[in-house]
């Protein structure tokens, strides 16, 4: 991995709590694609770790917490903490799919918008955004 001048370092991955790794990971592999818990020597895989690494290079890791409490978007009281923006060709048939997996709306906007919103099973949220 090549770094940048002037940066610390680079992304491994990111890393979101959650109380069951690998169901976590098997939704985002159905919203995204890619292989969940493939074996990659910076990191070891756990009950409480479980991985994904996307068709696009980025990894997303799942990281289990016995006292999780997911955040309530948009209420500051139990901040989102992040958010992923996902980038689809059709809304509506990934909104679709998202459901599918699990997901829920958090969107009662309707309307012709470019994005929408949602979390995943644990309360993460997500964006679907139109490409």
């Amino acid at each position: 991995m090549s770094e940048h001048v002037g940066s610390v370092g680079s992304v491994q991955c990111v890393v979101l709590d959650c109380p069951d790794p690998r169901a976590l990971a098997r939704f985002y592999s159905g919203l995204l694609g890619g292989e969940v818990d493939r074996p990659d020597p910076r990191w070891s895989l756990e009950d409480e770790w479980s991985t994904l690494h996307t068709p696009s290079g980025l990894v997303l890791a799942f990281q289990g917490v016995g006292d999780y409490r997911p955040p309530r978007w948009p209420d500051p009281s139990a901040p989102q903490q992040f958010h992923l923006d996902i980038g689809v060709h059709d809304l509506d048939a990934a909104e679709a799919r998202a459901l599918e997996l699990g997901a829920v709306s958090l969107d009662d906007r309707g309307g012709a918008r470019s994005w929408r919103v949602y979390a995943d099973p644990v309360g993460h949220p997500f964006c679907l955004v139109r490409e």
